[in-house]
């Protein structure tokens, strides 16, 4: 596996740890410890994942975070829990898919995994407070699925095809940026710190 493979694999487990760490960690540990997935030896490191205790513990926060989402007033208190939990995270799965013998290479891809983590749950959380805040449960259920899908089906396919990896950490960058800008904006708006509109 090549440098852009390993490090956009490191990048879509990160930037997917932000949304759902523990499905992430769960699907990841299954997939190796039933011989789904089998990592080349420099993931070596990610072998822990496959540990049954692990896969149990991870499974346990997948299962409580399935349904945490769906009530509107505990996702937010759970997003606000998992703040520091998630970025911690990717930057650990992004530490081990990289699995650098260097030291300042060890630091570089701790931040970069952390940041990524951190950036995609601050998106993650930002957008779901505001769609928590509409009366009707809907809303929050449909997103809250979606959001198990997506994860799910990118991270199967990040490790199916680790140049694809690539590419979907570049869109996941995308979208996450957007919707930093986006939640800023509102927020300006809401605060009326933003620019005034135009008047004729």
């Amino acid at each position: 596996m090549g440098i852009v493979e390993l490090l956009g694999l490191a990048a879509s487990v990160s930037l997917l740890s932000g949304w759902r760490l523990y499905l992430t960690v769960f699907a990841t540990g299954l997939a190796m410890h039933t011989g789904y997935v089998d990592l080349p030896e420099n993931l070596a490191a990610l072998d822990a994942l496959a540990n049954p205790w692990v896969i149990g513990i991870a499974g346990l926060g997948a299962v409580a975070e399935f349904f945490a989402d769906k009530i509107a007033w505990l996702d937010s208190i759970w997003d606000g829990l998992n703040t520091l939990v998630r970025p911690l995270g990717g930057a650990l799965l992004a530490l081990a898919v990289v699995d650098a013998g260097d030291p300042v290479w060890q630091v570089v891809v701790f931040l970069l995994g952390g940041g990524a983590a951190l950036a995609s749950h601050a998106t993650k959380a930002t957008t779901r407070a505001a769609v928590n805040t509409s009366p009707e449960p809907v809303s929050n259920v449909i997103l809250s699925t979606a959001e198990d899908v997506v994860t799910g089906s990118l991270l199967a396919l990040a490790f199916a095809n680790p140049l694809i990896a690539a590419v979907i950490a570049l869109l996941l960058l995308a979208v996450v940026i957007w919707g930093l800008l986006a939640a800023r904006r509102a927020l300006r708006r809401f605060l009326g710190t933003g620019p005034a509109p135009d008047q004729p």
